[in-house]
């Protein structure tokens, strides 16, 4: 996904190391320091996408991320994945699950006196050493390369609190009195100037970094899934191909597929790649590429596009684009771009952290200069230091966000609601617009039978079961609708005889002894059967909306039109209204035509329609919106909306619709219903509100009790009971999103 970097000026490094979105901010403001470079870093992507001078060598990018403590490598040829890829997780998993097995003894121990038997103490050291040193190892090499750069992030917090926690506690139990056979922490909630020598505060070291580490879990979980839109992408592609060698069909792997080769395509297959008939006709469905909800009928000199499906007759296709030339490759490079352009909205802690971290690390310094120069003893000293990043280490901050997103997601899922990340939920407190698919988003995305118009002396029934027998026996989409009315309606159709398709023109058989003909009004004047001029009129009102016409004749006149339609949901104007009154603007923007996109939005109550756009047309039609002030959600089903979806500030995917539709978006709605995305956006908000109101409480705690640390007043059992009692408020704040209807 690079142009070429001899000739071109643009290229994409993979980024390793980042652990928070400051260090990608950090990333980007080192390489725009290089001359005629541009660069915008994705923390969720773990991609740097560089505009640099052709004088430039590239390596010299790689060199610029390195000496900001960080990892880069070049684009490297695409290799094949290995079947069983090594879980990235899996790391991150080990060392959550160890620190959760080996640390909820210690905090057992060190907030319930009567489990504090003798020698408890030593106890948890042997617990929480493990916790600190290995399961915390992530932490304190991002801090250590962090220190190495003059920069401070959580990172820097965490280890520095942890690691005092740790060295004060082992200080306490070698020199002070907290080793002792018997020693207890009383539960006093007494406010007190203490030496420290007495308390141990390995809880705090091991209980800080599980609960840190789950965060960062979740997290990276989240994050792994942004690389998956292009997988998903170029997955819907054909795997092999039947080529013409020599007048034999071979059957070969997609990859060794060549310009100007000859290939079969026969029906029910994906088209290998896009090329040009040379031999037969039918109707393919391009509605996961298009969103043209009717297949397009194509014969020979028509183009068609790989990954599109032939619904009918055996083509012959004469390969003219492979490869990353393919219209669908091009279309994976549009999500790529949409994804990298995105606005990495970084997490508020990581915002608040920037001047937290610096002011705490100083704090606790003039602390132990303060004491020191007061004429207090150095344990004294010492200790109101190291309650000072104790206090501020943040616990609470570390569970904010990720149980309240843990509890939003859960309901969301009963809902029938997919939330992908704590970034995608500011976006839904912005937007204003929300554009919205018309196939598969507010139509059924499959064709129905929404009207008939008989001739004089010719009954409804009649028409449509003789018309339904004898469209049963063909697969084109138009025809099963016909067909399922019919059955729906009148249960068991009679058998049809001698059935041929016509293709290009439609059908015909003989049903109960009649010979009927559906199809075409070509078809039905070639059987010199003309429509009447009520029927004709009806046709021509029918295509006039946008809506499909199938003319059918039997007894030797033409008798009846059939009109076939993507009709709207039936919660679809609910729906609009209710979006509506979240203060949303809706908008129609579809690759149909513009009679049968404004017809549905009269239906359903939306003003701005934007019709017969291609997807490439779709992102230009977001970013223009953009460009406009507007903050735009998407809401689409198909391969022709991922793009766009991740154009978006914000893309709903509904769950019926494409696996690349439903990786490219941010929320996915499983019920494949619009009313889901109101839901949906109304979730997210309260999500959203439950965080902030989690990383208030989490940081005012922080806040309050800093100045007693400061001062040598702080009781361990206190810190211990005030840490423990932050961390409760914030997880009973979050399991309030359990109620949400």
């Amino acid at each position: 996904m690079t142009s070429d970097v001899a000739t071109g000026q643009q290229i994409e490094l993979a980024i390793s190391g980042m652990t928070c979105a400051s260090c990608a901010n950090r990333i980007e403001r080192k390489l725009n320091k290089l001359d005629g470079v541009t660069a915008t870093v994705n923390y969720a992507t773990e991609k740097a996408k560089v505009t640099f001078p052709a004088e430039l060598d590239p390596s010299t990018l790689v060199e610029t991320v390195e000496a900001a403590g960080y990892s880069a490598t070049l684009p490297q040829p695409e290799k094949p994945e290995p079947a069983e890829a090594e879980d990235p997780l899996k790391s991150l998993r080990q060392r959550l699950i160890g620190a959760i097995v080996l640390s909820i003894p210690v905090i057992a121990m060190a907030m319930v006196p009567a489990l504090q038997f003798t020698y408890w103490q030593w106890i948890s050291l042997a617990l929480a050493g493990p916790v600190l040193v290995w399961a915390a190892w992530p932490f304190h090499r991002a801090a250590w390369q962090n220190l190495r750069h003059g920069a401070a992030t959580m990172d820097t917090l965490i280890s520095m609190g942890t690691l005092a926690a740790f060295a004060w506690s082992l200080y306490a139990l070698l020199w002070g009195t907290a080793g002792v056979p018997g020693m207890t922490h009383p539960f006093q909630l007494t406010i007190e100037r203490v030496s420290g020598a007495g308390n141990i505060y390995f809880e705090v070291a091991a209980g800080v970094t599980t609960f840190i580490l789950a965060g960062r879990y979740f997290e990276a979980r989240s994050k792994r899934r942004a690389g998956a839109a292009l997988r998903a992408l170029l997955e819907l592609g054909a795997k092999d191909v039947t080529v013409l060698r020599d007048g034999r069909e071979v059957r070969i792997p997609i990859d060794t597929l060549a310009v100007g080769d000859r290939f079969v395509v026969r029906p029910g297959e994906k088209i290998a790649t896009d090329g040009v008939i040379e031999e037969g006709s039918s109707a393919v469905d391009a509605s996961m590429l298009t969103g043209e909800s009717v297949p397009v009928e194509v014969e020979p000199e028509d183009k068609v596009v790989g990954a599109t499906v032939n619904a009918g007759g055996r083509l012959v296709v004469r390969a003219t684009r492979i490869g990353a030339d393919t219209q669908l490759a091009q279309m994976a490079k549009l999500v790529e771009d949409a994804q990298t352009r995105k606005a990495d909205v970084q997490r508020l802690a990581d915002r608040i952290s920037g001047v937290f971290v610096p002011i705490v690390i100083a704090l606790a310094v003039g602390t132990l200069a303060f004491w020191l120069g007061a004429g207090g003893s150095s344990a004294m000293a010492f200790g109101a230091a190291v309650a000072v990043l104790i206090i501020a280490c943040p616990c609470a901050l570390g569970l904010a966000t990720p149980t309240a997103l843990l509890v939003g997601t859960g309901r969301g899922a009963q809902l029938g609601i997919l939330i992908k990340g704590p970034e995608v939920l500011e976006s839904t407190r912005r937007i204003d617009t929300v554009v919205l698919d018309k196939t598969g988003t507010v139509t059924t995305g499959q064709m129905s039978l929404v009207d008939i118009h008989v001739a004089d002396g010719v009954g409804d029934e009649e028409a449509l079961r003789l018309a339904g027998a004898l469209e049963k026996a063909s697969e084109h989409p138009i025809a099963q609708a016909i067909a399922r009315a019919a059955a729906d309606k009148l249960g068991d159709l009679p058998a049809v005889e001698d059935f041929k398709n016509l293709e290009g023109l439609g059908v015909q058989g003989i049903v109960d002894g009649q010979v009927v003909i559906a199809g075409r009004t070509a078809l039905l004047d070639s059987w010199s059967q003309k429509l009447p001029a009520d029927l004709a009129a009806a046709k021509a009102g029918a295509e006039k909306d946008g809506n499909t016409a199938v003319a059918v004749g039997w007894d030797g006149a033409a008798r009846a039109v059939f009109v076939v339609a993507d009709t709207a949901k039936p919660t679809s104007a609910e729906a609009i209204t209710k979006l509506r009154a979240l203060g949303l603007k809706p908008v129609l923007l579809t690759g149909d035509n513009s009679a049968v996109a404004h017809s549905i939005a009269a239906q359903v109550g939306i003003d701005e329609v934007i019709a017969e756009v291609m997807p490439k047309d779709k992102v230009e039609v977001i970013s223009k919106f953009q460009a406009q002030g507007r903050v735009v959600a998407m809401v689409g089903d198909g391969v022709n909306d991922a793009a766009a979806l991740a154009q978006a500030d914000l893309g709903l995917a509904m769950g019926t619709g494409t696996d690349v539709a439903i990786e490219a978006s941010d929320l996915t709605l499983v019920r494949g219903d619009l009313l889901a995305a109101v839901d949906a956006i109304r979730l997210a908000r309260r999500t959203l509100g439950t965080i902030k109101g989690n990383l208030f409480w989490a940081f005012a705690y922080n806040i309050a009790a800093l100045p007693l640390a400061m001062a040598g007043l702080l009781n361990p059992m206190i810190a211990g009971a005030a840490m423990a009692f932050s961390s409760v408020f914030v997880v009973s704040n979050s399991l309030r999103l359990r109620r949400f209807r």
